[in-house]
């Protein structure tokens, strides 16, 4: 009989999309279950993947909101338990954030074995509060900031979690970056605005040196304005959303503007994308800075911090990436080294190895 496996995520895309990925990576060994909130149904193919929706409450300091939260956390964790112990799962894996709470406690209650999953380069507050429970945590890193010493061994390193149709594209393998500019514009949820405003003079001045065009992810509200913009300043571009497949605009790209998110900086390194990263200032405990610092670090990106952005210091940066072509040249090749060795199998066989474990 299948050893039965529990995937526990929600939230952001962040969440979702690794949760997913180990979904697919485990499905054909194992009896895998998927449970999200509702706000990670957004991210859910519901065709491809058969999940249940346990929402967990955002507690609050609000005292008015805090007797109501209580009780709906309560009722989570007692919905949580009844599935755990209807589906007799064996092996919990958490992709991180507050929604995960619930089940892990539950899981914790019942014995059952916990992994937890921290893409980031700083340990999130919810991984911090069950690592002591945990059997391991899959990390892509072992040196990820506030990480208790005294855990250390918990652990376990594994390439970046991508997801599989990745491994079918051909990698941007061009070395040089010339007069044809395919800008490719990442702001997620998180970042897209700021990027709407900032881009347009930048882009302008671009335009008139180079061939450009622009793939940009925007938001509803946003689109309507960028169209009129693009079309009026006769720029070739595409936009999409969050929920959009990415993968259709990010293979043309040889260049690209992004926040700094575990999971598109790890997709952006493997296929050989160089980029600038703008981390979003307010993300928890600045991990997004730290995730962009890691890169870095590997000479597979740029960074340039909010506080320090203009318009005029944004072209500048630019113009300085399409340029320096030594520079150029160098990232695709430390991206290349980075990820040589990042497949599916390899990922797949260490999963499964690990889980199989007693």
């Amino acid at each position: 009989m299948k050893k039965k496996i529990l995937i526990s995520t929600g939230g952001s895309g962040g969440h979702v999309i690794p949760a997913t990925i180990f979904y697919e990576q485990l499905e054909n060994e194992f009896d895998v279950f998927l449970v999200t909130d509702k706000r990670g149904c957004r991210f859910l193919n519901l065709e491809k993947y058969k999940f249940t929706v346990i929402n967990t409450p955002k507690l609050t300091t609000n005292l008015f909101l805090l007797p109501l939260n209580l009780f709906s956390l309560f009722f989570s964790i007692i919905k949580s338990l009844i599935f755990l112990k209807k589906n007799k799962i064996e092996v919990l894996i958490s992709t991180g954030g507050y929604m995960s709470l619930p089940l892990c406690l539950t899981a914790k209650i019942l014995s059952i074995k916990i992994y937890l999953f921290e893409p980031n380069m700083v340990l999130g507050r919810a991984n911090s509060i069950f690592l002591r429970y945990a059997k391991k945590i899959f990390c892509y890193s072992n040196e990820i900031i506030n990480f208790p010493k005294r855990y250390l061994s918990k652990i376990l390193l594994i390439d970046s979690l991508l997801r599989k149709e990745f491994y079918s594209i051909t990698r941007n393998e061009k070395n040089e970056i010339n007069d044809q500019i395919n800008l490719l514009v990442i702001g997620g949820s998180q970042g897209a605005e700021l990027f709407d405003n900032k881009l347009k003079k930048p882009i302008i001045s671009l335009s008139k040196k180079y061939k450009l065009n622009i793939y940009q992810q925007t938001n509803p509200i946003n689109k309507k304005n960028l169209e009129d913009f693009y079309n009026q300043n006769n720029i070739s571009y595409k936009l999409f959303n969050f929920e959009e497949n990415i993968l259709k605009f990010i293979s043309n790209a040889n260049l690209c503007i992004t926040r700094a998110g575990a999971s598109t900086l790890s997709e952006l390194t493997f296929l050989n994308i160089p980029y600038l990263s703008i981390p979003y200032p307010l993300a928890k405990d600045d991990h997004q800075f730290q995730n962009a610092l890691f890169y870095k670090n590997k000479n597979c990106c740029w960074i340039l911090k909010q506080d320090d952005l203009n318009e005029d210091v944004l072209e500048s940066n630019l113009i300085n990436i399409i340029q320096n072509k030594h520079d150029y040249l160098s990232k695709k090749m430390s991206m290349r080294s980075f990820s040589f060795k990042n497949t599916w199998n390899n990922t797949n066989q260490k999963l499964i190895s690990v889980i199989n474990e007693n």
